[in-house]
């Protein structure tokens, strides 16, 4: 018995402006679509339920192609400070925070930003220690490829003032040789982060709740998630998604990217590219080949325009880098490699050139942020995917054009000549780097501007279409994980995925897009999240009113 989808603009994605009247859904595939007559008549004993769209928008599901999970849940849970404007608020609140914490108590706080700030001076360790010498205090960047410390934090992490320089991380000091507490990627940060406490099973589940809840009340009904090395490692985290998308029921198209430090550890528990739970599967092994702009150590072929010591960080040589896509492939798997700056991605395409995927497979490049035109060229041969985030675009202007060298610019964050070269690009937000919701990366794909700015944009002739735009989170994102054939349009035998709007995203002014809003997120034919019961229902059946009851008594607009 199935589900009668009508009275609203349906769009299937297929191309631009195609729309059908309505659809019949059943067993989480759609069956058919067509004229509501027709599938009244055609499926007249099979329809169990009818949803009156009330004239709203109904998408395939929007999937978020790159993302951390867990993370954002983390940062819906922890102290946010990205929409603080200057390094004195910040202190200012973490004095309050420290005012009612007990003694000896960790701090964790998200989301720093001294690019958005009117004096960009960044905060160190004294500045933390006239805090507070009696809290462990973490400030993680808003790239989470930096962090800051106070003096309690080095103490319990038991980092001396002598601590070796891991290599691909990054300990700075002030110019007395002091430790300064800001410590670049992951090699320097884990010295701090593995003191960290309160990481266990009730702590991993308990972000992936709020994180899934959030996605539902965005319209999201999936998302390809890297998040399997960072939280007790991989049998807890996996354990942990299992727990909440399958046996809690909250259902989430959540593909796991494996880090190369969990590949092993996948393996051994018997874990396979695309194999895995009904909603949960094992994707690309992701690899960090550079770092970030923000923190000067995106890896760049030519040195910083503010910072000429420096042209980024290696994470791997070139040698261990081409060990660990080989490892990749003989497990059977693509990459999925994290590349910022244009050296980086000039060393991950030799890697694939070198040790190509499996015929059918594409990796992925995440982020191909700054990318030189013999490059674009290189990539649009090879079996690649651009894993892009559009809302980096409205983040890393106008501070970008300091750091990076002009001409290193002119073909980068340039969405729409990737298209053109025939470049399949998917869209992410990677969260909790920036905001998860779809309609802020899908907006800034269309105007590259800040929101709530007079400013005009950032070379406006990247600027995709509106269709182009979703297509990134429908279309692009299937094509990331090889599903094109099953998921991201509304055509016959795809999954029955849905993201329901109040407006018509592709009628209203792109300006206007920011107002759009999710009314309805449906996962394998299950209502996961409805707003204020916008949607008319009727003859519901028990398995449907389950996840109803679900989404309206527990959830609650999409958050615990």
């Amino acid at each position: 018995m199935g589900t009668l989808w009508y009275n609203g603009s349906i769009y299937t994605m297929i191309k631009e402006a195609d729309r059908v009247e309505a659809l019949f859904s059943e067993d989480g595939v759609i069956v058919d679509t067509g004229s509501l007559t027709y599938l009244k008549q055609e499926y007249a004993g099979n329809i169990s339920r009818e949803i009156d769209l009330k004239g709203q928008t109904m998408l395939p599901g929007l999937v978020d192609s790159h993302l951390h999970l867990v993370g954002h849940g983390e940062r819906l849970l922890r102290l946010d400070l990205s929409l603080l404007e200057g390094r004195e608020a910040v202190l200012r609140i973490l004095k309050e925070k420290c005012a009612v914490t007990p003694a000896g108590k960790w701090i964790v706080a998200e989301g720093w930003n001294e690019n958005e700030w009117t004096i960009p001076d960044l905060i160190l360790r004294d500045d933390l220690d006239a805090i507070s010498t009696e809290h462990p205090i973490v400030l993680k960047r808003i790239c989470r490829h930096a962090l800051v410390v106070n003096s309690c934090a080095l103490m319990a992490a038991d980092i001396m003032e002598d601590a070796a320089e891991p290599a691909g991380g990054v300990i700075c000091r002030y110019p007395d040789g002091r430790l300064n507490g800001l410590l670049k990627e992951s090699q320097a940060q884990n010295l701090i982060l593995d003191s960290l406490p309160g990481i266990d099973q009730d702590y991993i589940e308990t972000a992936l709740e709020e994180a899934i809840a959030d996605a539902y009340k965005l319209g999201l009904t999936g998302g390809h998630t890297e998040d399997l090395h960072y939280y007790n490692g991989f049998e807890p985290t996996y354990e942990a998604f299992k727990s909440v998308i399958e046996d809690k029921g909250m259902a989430f198209r959540a593909n796991l990217l494996v880090h190369h430090e969990a590949l092993e550890d996948m393996l051994a528990a018997g874990g396979r590219y695309q194999e895995g739970t009904r909603y949960i599967k094992f994707d690309s092994m992701k690899i960090f080949t550079d770092g970030s702009l923000g923190g000067h150590t995106a890896l760049l072929s030519e040195p910083y325009a503010d910072q000429s010591g420096t042209n980024g960080v290696a994470i791997f040589t070139e040698t261990e880098l081409h060990q660990w896509v080989q490892k990749a492939r003989q497990a059977g798997m693509p990459i999925a490699a994290h590349a910022i700056g244009d050296l980086a991605f000039e060393y991950v395409l030799d890697a694939i050139e070198a040790f190509p995927p499996k015929f059918g497979l594409h990796d992925r490049l995440i982020h191909a942020q700054i990318v030189r035109p013999d490059l674009l060229e290189r990539a649009a041969v090879l079996p690649v995917i651009f894993d892009i985030q559009p809302g980096f675009v409205p983040s890393d202007f106008p501070w970008v054009e300091e750091k990076v060298p002009a001409k290193l610019l002119a073909t980068s964050y340039a969405w729409k000549t990737y298209l053109r070269m025939g470049i399949i690009c998917a869209g992410g937000s990677d969260a909790p780097i920036e905001p998860l919701n779809p309609i802020f990366g899908i907006h800034a794909a269309v105007t590259r501007a800040k929101t709530n700015s007079e400013d005009a944009g950032y070379n406006l002739a990247e600027r995709l279409t509106v269709f182009e735009a979703f297509s990134l989170y429908t279309k692009g994102s299937a094509a990331a994980i090889g599903q094109e054939k099953r998921r991201g349009r509304i055509i016959k035998g795809y999954d029955a995925d849905f993201t329901v709007f109040d407006v018509d995203v592709f009628a209203v002014d792109p300006e206007e897009l920011l107002k759009a809003e999710a009314v309805m997120t449906v996962i394998d034919d299950r209502i996961m999240y409805q707003k204020n019961n916008s949607c008319k229902k009727s003859k519901p059946n028990a398995k449907w009113l389950d996840g109803f009851l679900l989404s309206r008594n527990v959830w609650k607009e999409g958050r615990l």
